[in-house]
């Protein structure tokens, strides 16, 4: 899964040089917003909006590499240059409430946990959709490696909440209207079990075979899956392109509408032209399919 270290230099960008845009003229931050409690820790998620309010769309950022979540001053991610934006400024410029969602970190919680995290966190959002002056029917998600993983789940296990729930937020749609996931693991049997070496290095593994169905986006694609924009590495050894290839087989078997872009001689993680090439594929995706009246 994606690199704890590339995570961690991921979230902690430095200030380049040069102009700097004004917060007041390019975003406003409200960090550690709480969506729920676990083991006598919050559970957080970021919300950076644009200047004016934005285009009244959502876009939910997975941090999460080998599911563990890492914590940064959501300021860093602010480089203003007027080059070599990052995925987060390039969300924002194009007007998207951006929303950088955390989870109970490996190694203390398991996968499960962190897809009951993000889940719970969804319908926070959507719940508070006014607060922050995003369309609750307009609201994408995105990630990378596990974060992949995790956008998949959301897509492809949304509900429409439980009407029976005491807690409102539990009343409160878990769907999502887009996913894009780079090199994402579609189904985990081939890494959990007591014989599976790859555990030691990603302990978020370590959880019992039989709850595997239930964490394996693979295995609940269903017609009304939103649409979904998959980009994979054709060299990638960790979580190989057939995860995205056999997800996109699914989808399109169930009608889903799915595109797979394959970047070739491509490992786990991109660069250089691949990089952008990728992150252009997440916006204009998220353009098109959250755009209003979509």
């Amino acid at each position: 899964m994606l690199s704890v270290i590339a995570l961690a230099v991921a979230l902690n960008v430095v200030p380049m040089s040069g102009a700097v845009r004004g917060e007041e003229e390019w975003r406003s931050i409200r960090p550690d917003v709480i969506y729920g409690h676990k083991a006598g820790m919050a559970l957080t998620y970021d919300v950076i909006t644009p200047a004016g309010g934005g285009n009244g769309a959502g876009v939910l950022f997975m941090v999460s590499g080998g599911w563990v979540s890492m914590w940064a001053p959501p300021e860093n991610l602010v480089r203003s240059a007027p080059t070599d934006k990052n995925l987060w400024e390039r969300l924002v410029d194009k007007g998207f409430t951006l929303f950088l969602v955390r989870h109970g970190s490996s190694p203390q919680f398991k996968v499960p946990e962190a897809w009951s995290d993000v889940e719970l966190a969804i319908r926070h959002i959507r719940a508070h959709a006014a607060d922050y002056g995003v369309d609750p029917q307009r609201i994408g998600v995105c990630g990378g490696s596990a974060g992949g993983h995790l956008s998949l789940m959301m897509g492809t296990r949304g509900d429409d909440g439980d009407p029976a729930a005491r807690d409102p937020i539990g009343r409160t749609s878990s769907r999502v209207q887009c996913v894009v996931a780079f090199f994402p693991p579609t189904d985990l049997e081939p890494y959990v079990g007591p014989d599976k070496p790859i555990v030691k290095q990603f302990p978020a593994l370590e959880f019992p075979e039989s709850q595997v169905p239930d964490v394996s986006p693979l295995r609940h694609v269903t017609p009304d899956d939103p649409p979904t924009l998959l980009v994979h590495g054709d060299k990638d050894e960790l979580v190989p392109l057939f995860h995205s290839e056999k997800i996109k087989e699914a989808m399109d078997r169930e009608g889903v509408k799915c595109e797979l872009i394959v970047i070739r001689d491509a490992a786990h993680g991109f660069a250089g032209e691949d990089n952008e090439r990728a992150l252009g594929a997440l916006v204009d995706w998220m353009v098109t399919h959250l755009a209003p009246g979509e």
